[in-house]
């Protein structure tokens, strides 16, 4: 059985300032099989983490659309920010990705979809994140493996690490895959194991934004 790292960033998210050497160092010391580089809206993260280490990386992307963030496995084409759920949910398709839907009720997260979004949309993803470490409440997580289990959603999760310290504190144990189609397949058999990171490691997503524009304004 593998264990894969379902929701990881690197300094190519807004959000991170983690090399994605450094992070792909901490997945193989932790002894993760996979690591899913799902950068904020951009591809060149996880790209670039690919040609570093091929064996290691899944190509992913977390995509804020207009009514909250999904999170795709498999992706081969880069989907902008700002899109409909739906058109977002579209071009996903139209490439084979593996769709799921992070953090989905984390209260603490304006980007969550929320219940009443995350069940127009629950027949047209693959998935739902039912652990992402970064979640302040582990009762929201609960809600979101409920929702998996009710509609018979497969089950994602991940560290949402910003820093390579984060990385590996939730994942999932699933048997060997090597595209979308086996990913799906795989995650019918998966078992997720997670814990929830401190809340510290928001201040450092805090921090890499402040840093990010002050050096785009001159400052850094």
């Amino acid at each position: 059985m593998w264990k894969v790292d379902l929701h990881c960033h690197t300094r190519y998210s807004s959000d991170s300032l983690a090399d994605p050497v450094a992070v792909l160092e901490a997945a193989r010391r932790r002894g993760l099989d996979k690591v899913a580089i799902t950068e904020h809206n951009s591809l060149r993260g996880a790209l670039a983490a690919f040609a570093l280490a091929p064996d290691l990386v899944i190509v992913g992307e977390e995509i804020q659309t207009d009514a909250g963030e999904l999170i795709a496995y498999f992706v081969t084409e880069e989907v902008p920010r700002g899109l409909s759920l739906q058109e977002a949910i579209a071009r996903l398709r139209a490439q084979g990705a593996v769709i799921s839907v992070s953090h989905p009720r984390d209260r603490w997260r304006r980007s969550a979809v929320g219940e009443k979004t995350l069940l127009t949309i629950i027949e047209q993803v693959d998935a739902v994140e039912v652990w992402n470490a970064r979640c302040l409440l582990a009762a929201d997580n609960a809600w979101a493996a409920a929702i998996a289990r009710k509609y018979g959603k497969l089950a994602t999760a991940g560290s949402d690490a910003h820093t390579p310290g984060e990385v590996g504190m939730a994942y999932v144990e699933l048997p060997p895959f090597t595209n979308a189609e086996e990913m799906r397949a795989s995650l019918a058999q998966a078992k997720v194991v997670g814990r929830l990171s401190p809340p510290w490691v928001h201040w450092a997503s805090t921090w890499a934004k402040v840093w990010k524009r002050g050096a785009r304004a001159g400052y850094g």
